[in-house]
């Protein structure tokens, strides 16, 4: 990212949180109206941008209609909703008011945002809105530069939020290594866990890097059980110029998508460790042909789905957490059967502190359909991404694009694709790999096959195939790494609630039979 786009992003940012602390707003009294006006401030500069460009094709500015600008994949804004007109009222006015107008315009000319821009402009004292206008009014960044502002936003406001804040946004250099493994060229993109839609984001990034149109080669699918976050992810595909079918619904009970072997990419981060779903409404349900979980975790209903909705060459990428990959009983059989499928194609370990809310680290799966029909069906790739990071912050780690690039470049060679180097990973390639082939690295890769994950209880879990190579050692919080390991206990004390249980079971069937 330019060093200008970063200082631009850190000044907006300082100046909307010494705003916002001065509001006595919650976190998400605040995000939502500030979101809303990054946006209306992108549109207006698409919408200034197209009405000059239509002009010097010789239309009459009277004579251009909604649907010249719509035919040019612009939001059509009415007088009164252009952020040119909000700058221009006094403040004296009540700006409230007429931003929530503004929005109501742009929905009712532009039909697929209806319902989803903010109101509650009122909650905002007049003074906080003006400021508010002024500090954006002079942004003028091309393209996606304002979609990354916006992203930048969105992640800020979600370490505001705490936990809450997790269930919306998943870090950018997660979705983006999940990206860039998956490869999404061209087709149909599902993610029924869909947040904000940075998945969308980052895979039509991924195609305009590769020099491709992302609205050309991609149509992209989602669903939310939240409504205020399905407002966000619309308003985020917009902001980006993108458009994309996000629905409000709870995938496990419902499928508006209809999903089943439907998508050419399925990619998510979905809720760790849910309980209480209902599994009776789940028996009849063909996404969860598997079998379904006796214990009251729903990862291997999400494992399962993402499995089920891809097509016959689709590939999935998801995040998911770490006890998944050795959890025993009836969620072992369901792994044993996708393992024994051939669909599972990489797994990959990412270290702690990488998302806003929680330090535990988790794993990364990749499924490929593909690759049950050909010379890697009975192989799967184990990477070690815990050394490479980058500190953000004393509590926040990312990928720098060296690591995103080495760590997919290492996918590629067991691919039998060539690399990419143009974000700087050449020399971590030439220390690992001394040639343009794979190659097993201790503490780093390993390919294993089917008979050495059966050897290991049918684990995915990278640590007990990658071995350990030199490492530098590596400075811990006790804390953090206290809640890692207890974490693993919960996991283990579910798992040997669910066997006292069936044995009693048994044990009472016995009794009955004996009686």
């Amino acid at each position: 990212m330019p060093s200008d786009l970063v200082a631009i992003e850190s000044r907006l940012w300082a100046a909307a949180d010494q705003l916002w602390a001065n509001t006595g707003l919650k976190p998400a009294e605040f995000s939502t109206p500030v979101l809303g006006l990054i946006f209306l401030r992108y549109a207006d500069k698409r919408f200034t941008e197209c009405a000059a460009a239509l002009a010097a094709q010789g239309m009459p500015a009277d004579e251009i209609e909604a649907t010249d600008y719509q035919a040019e994949g612009v939001l059509y804004l009415p007088e009164a909703a252009r952020f040119s007109h909000l700058l221009g009222l006094t403040e004296g006015a009540n700006l409230g008011k007429a931003v929530g107008q503004a929005m109501a315009l742009v929905e009712e000319h532009n039909p697929e945002l209806k319902g989803v821009l903010p109101r509650g402009y009122n909650l905002l004292p007049n003074a906080t809105l003006v400021e508010l206008l002024r500090l954006l009014a002079p942004l003028d960044l091309e393209g996606d530069a304002f979609g990354k502002v916006y992203e930048y936003f969105l992640g800020n406001f979600a370490l505001k939020e705490g936990q809450k804040g997790g269930v919306f946004y998943t870090p950018t250099s997660i979705v983006r290594l999940i990206v860039e493994i998956l490869q999404p060229f061209h087709g149909r993109i599902f993610d029924p866990a869909c947040g904000s839609g940075g998945m969308f984001v980052q895979s039509a990034a991924f195609v305009e890097r590769h020099q491709k149109s992302a609205t050309r080669e991609l149509t992209v699918f989602g669903t939310e059980k939240a409504s205020d976050t399905v407002k966000l992810a619309k308003m985020n595909l917009a902001v980006h110029g993108l458009s994309g079918d996000v629905r409000e619904a709870n995938t496990y009970y419902e499928d508006p998508h209809k999903a089943l072997g439907r998508f050419d990419y399925v990619m998510a981060n979905p809720p760790f460790n849910v309980s209480g779903v209902d599994k009776d409404r789940l028996k009849d349900d063909p996404r969860f042909a598997l079998g379904l979980p006796t214990t009251d975790n729903a990862n291997y209903l999400w494992i399962q789905l993402f499995a089920a909705s891809l097509n016959e060459r689709g590939r999935a990428g998801f995040v998911m957490a770490n006890s998944a990959g050795d959890a025993r009983g009836s969620e072992q059989e369901i792994r044993k059967k996708l393992i024994q499928s051939g669909a599972v194609d990489v797994i990959v370990s990412v270290g702690s502190n990488f998302f806003y809310t929680v330090t535990l680290p988790c794993t990364l799966w990749f499924f490929d359909r593909a690759k049950a029909r050909g010379s890697r069906r009975d192989k799967v790739l184990f990477l070690d991404g815990r050394p490479f990071f980058k500190q953000v912050t004393r509590a926040i780690r990312e990928f720098a694009p060296e690591h995103l690039e080495f760590l997919a470049n290492v996918v590629r060679l067991y691919r039998g694709e060539a690399p990419e180097l143009d974000d700087g990973s050449k020399s971590l390639m030439a220390e690992h790999f001394g040639g343009k082939t794979y190659a097993d690295v201790a503490g780093l890769c390993r390919v294993a096959t089917v008979a050495d994950i059966e050897a290991q209880g049918w684990s995915l879990n990278p640590g007990r195939y990658v071995g350990v190579g030199e490492r530098e050692a590596e400075e811990f919080d006790f804390a953090e790494r206290l809640e890692e390991l207890n974490e693993e206990l919960e996991s283990l004390n579910v798992e040997a609630a669910a066997y006292e249980a069936a044995i009693a079971e048994n044990v009472e069937r016995l009794l009955e039979a004996t009686r």
